[in-house]
């Protein structure tokens, strides 16, 4: 980190005590931002660094509701307004018992960057929720979705702020959500959530969008060294909505996706990931990786113990969760023969894992470039709800495609730039930090 810069990183963990996911986002921020302040100083000046880590606006809030049994439970809600210089917030909700204000501001800073990626006129914001969907009835879902929304709505809007799924929060919650706010407010808004269904608002691909556009990433990481995807031998970590659709696209382009996991552990198919099963065990059954593995056969076996990256593969897709692939894995990576890993899921290399593959002749994409495709989808979404217009698959996922190429080469052409070729970490943040950061100078100090 430039020194000059070491100030006001400790200023951010002094203000933002405990909060170690935030810490790790902003710190792998400025780690790129040294070549930036020794070009361009006046970023030091005008406090443009400092705003930008100081979210413009918190929400924190009581979610009462009442469980199957008639017992009260009490949850805690957040949403971080973090950046609306390029437009209205946007970001995911998260339901998950690990959900606490550390993991949404970290998620909502990389959101801004990510967002910034896409050229799209959309600022960054997150949020959720400690409640765990997982076990619940369906009752028990919309009494808590509903309880959140009257409580949220009121700091929403298709020009605020507009929220769409993350982890526990799929079409389901989206619905009962999306219904509250209408009962609420007495507005058919189309464009204040995304991820809707598609005979109420919704659009083509978003479902698949952030692991076709993962796919997508990789395959232009590849396309640098004259090669593609077919023929690889692929890996991916998690088996929810992410992973799934980064299976199929990866498939489609000819890869072969050999093992997935899950919390219990992770699958080894040799034969190749059966999509159908997979869904229908995790889609449909809401079952776990072990039952794939049970139903599958004797080709294919499930590790309860070690590592999925212990898997020998060309390319590596980690789409589970945040700080999941350590320093020890990126080394067998790496001493596997890795070529390339692009981060499906929000931040799951720890810093420690990015620095190893950056001393390696792997190629690593961080998740603000890699899987920018699910946001982008949304704000495709967005454009839809506001011209009341509806467009194909195919239309949909082309534009997906050019858009995830455009950032590809954005971040490889500015990584070139500044004297740092293959640098996808710096290339992503460099980009997205300028465009930022230049709008934040043009309006002044708000």
């Amino acid at each position: 980190m430039d020194p000059r810069l070491e100030p006001i990183f400790d200023k951010v963990l002094e203000r933002n005590a405990g909060e170690a996911e935030f810490h790790q986002a902003v710190r792998e921020v400025f780690d790129s931002l040294s070549v930036v302040v020794g070009k361009r100083p006046e970023y030091l000046d005008n406090g443009v660094i400092e705003r930008l880590c100081e979210p413009e606006r918190q929400i924190i809030f009581r979610v009462p509701w009442v469980d199957d049994q008639g017992e009260v439970q009490v949850n805690r809600g957040f949403r971080v307004e973090f950046s609306s210089v390029l437009g209205p917030y946007k970001g995911g909700l998260r339901f998950h018992p690990s959900v606490y204000l550390g993991i949404v501001k970290f998620l909502g800073f990389e959101q801004i960057f990510k967002n910034a990626l896409t050229g799209l006129p959309i600022g960054g914001g997150k949020g959720g929720s400690d409640f765990d969907p997982k076990g619940r009835s369906d009752g028990e879902v919309m009494r808590f979705c509903q309880s959140f929304m009257s409580e949220l709505h009121r700091h929403l809007g298709e020009y605020t702020d507009v929220p769409a799924g993350d982890i526990g929060v799929g079409g389901r919650e989206i619905g009962y959500l999306f219904g509250q706010y209408k009962r609420i407010t007495n507005r058919y808004e189309s464009g204040v959530l995304t991820g809707k269904g598609l005979g109420w608002g919704g659009s083509q691909v978003r479902t698949e969008a952030t692991g076709y556009g993962t796919v997508h990433f990789a395959n232009e990481m590849l396309s640098t060294r004259g090669e593609d995807l077919e023929g690889k031998r692929v890996v991916v970590s998690g088996s929810g909505n992410v992973a799934i659709y980064a299976i199929q696209k990866a498939q489609q382009l000819g890869a072969h996706v050999v093992a997935c996991s899950d919390s219990s552990g992770y699958v080894v198919d040799e034969h190749g990931i059966d999509l159908a099963h997979l869904q229908d065990v995790k889609e449909v059954r809401r079952g776990r990786i072990g039952d794939y593995a049970s139903e599958r056969g004797s080709d294919c076996h499930h590790v309860t113990g070690g590592s999925i990256w212990d898997v020998p593969c060309d390319v590596a897709l980690p789409c589970a969760t945040q700080n999941e692939l350590d320093e020890k894995a990126a080394l067998t990576l790496i001493n596997n023969g890795c070529r390339i890993v692009a981060e499906g899921a929000n931040m799951p290399a720890t810093p420690e894992a990015i620095k190893a593959f950056g001393t390696s002749a792997v190629l690593f994409a961080p998740g603000k470039a890699a899987n920018a495709g699910g946001v982008a989808t949304s704000a495709l979404e967005m454009q839809q709800n506001a011209s009341r217009d509806s467009w194909s698959f195919e239309h949909t996922e082309e534009r997906l495609a050019a858009i995830m190429t455009g950032i590809h080469d954005r971040c490889a052409e500015t990584a070139e730039e500044y004297g740092a070729p293959g640098d996808y970490v710096l290339g992503a943040n460099v980009s997205s930090f300028l465009q930022v950061a230049d709008a934040m100078t043009a309006f002044g100090v708000i």
